[in-house]
């Protein structure tokens, strides 16, 4: 489709206002720091040995509430400490299987997958369950405890993203000072979270991230999953304030703002599922330095498979300049 937002000039300049809760940082402090206070050990045994020049561990560690995690870790076999990298997976998507991520432990790096509470049932097979029930919601996960901060599904699945960091930093194999994060669309939203949350990352990857600006995209937008928003309040027609007075706490803005580890975005001009302008509002609020790569006649899908080598250069011209 043809281009549909602000034109690539103003999206550079696009800095919008957004809500931002005076108990933000309480409210996540309070948070993350129940979810640590759960004493449950990071757990690894090995699988996929078939993989001859990789070592792969199906890894449970404690997300929100001490619940425990899925996730995958591969890493070359030599054992030597490395950087770590934490992906976390789009909407709908689980961690899929160990064999499917082989790029980043091929490159030297430890690789931490994270399963997705309560999706992979989409596109990509998940484990993980949702442990916490909802209140009446739209179909799919935007919806789920919408009505209070406390009860939004977005609160436990961004916890769980942030006690992955936690659990790669704490292993032996890992350099706990070369932690990045990354992640495409729902992944680089939950990416451009931890950023703001997790202490001394060394850099964050999102590409086309949802989860930003949620007020003009919803009403920019007629594609899933900010539809799920909109279909809601088209039932809830009382509920719009208290809708978006929730969402602010989950809003990428705001944790931009937060977050200080050189970061590389991407947005695709033709992208309606995460509309460029909510991604530029997401990079141009970021506090840390922020390099934003453009798909001119893109859509959500971005930059494709051509992402991932532009990430490791990146991330070795960070190694280079003396960032990690």
């Amino acid at each position: 489709m043809a281009h549909f937002d602000l034109p690539l000039d103003e999206l550079r300049r696009y800095r919008p206002e957004v809500g931002e809760p005076s108990d933000f940082d309480d409210f996540w402090a309070r948070t993350i720091g129940e979810a640590r206070s759960h004493g449950r050990p990071t757990s690894a045994t090995g699988a996929q040995p078939l993989l001859t020049t990789l070592e792969v561990r199906d890894v449970r560690f404690a997300g929100f509430g001490g619940e425990p995690i899925a996730a995958w870790l591969l890493t070359p076999r030599d054992g030597s400490p490395r950087g770590g990298i934490v992906q976390y997976v789009g909407y709908g998507g689980g961690r899929g299987l160990a064999h499917e991520h082989l790029a980043w432990a091929s490159a030297g790096y430890a690789h931490l997958v994270m399963d997705t509470r309560g999706q992979g049932s989409g596109w990509s097979l998940g484990v993980t369950a949702d442990a916490v029930g909802s209140a009446p919601a739209a179909p799919g996960m935007m919806t789920r405890g919408i009505g209070s901060p406390d009860t939004y599904y977005y609160r436990r699945l961004i916890t769980d993203a942030v006690r992955a960091v936690d659990a790669l930093r704490g292993l032996d194999l890992v350099d706990p000072a070369r932690i990045a994060v990354a992640g495409g669309s729902q992944g680089g939203g939950l990416a451009l979270a931890v950023a703001g949350l997790a202490d001394e990352l060394w850099a964050l990857a999102a590409d086309v991230p949802f989860l930003c600006h949620f007020e003009r995209a919803v009403r920019l937008t007629d594609e899933y999953p900010y539809r799920e928003i909109a279909n809601y309040l088209g039932a809830h027609r009382a509920d719009v304030d208290e809708v978006f007075a929730t969402l602010a706490y989950f809003d990428g803005v705001n944790f931009a703002k937060r977050a200080s580890a050189p970061a590389l975005f991407s947005a695709a001009l033709e992208d309606l599922i995460c509309p460029p302008s909510t991604v530029f509002a997401a990079a141009n609020h970021y506090a840390g330095r922020a390099e934003v790569d453009v798909y001119s006649f893109n859509a959500h899908e971005g930059g494709g498979a051509e992402r991932w080598p532009r990430h490791a250069e990146w991330l070795a011209s960070l190694t280079a300049a003396g960032a990690g």
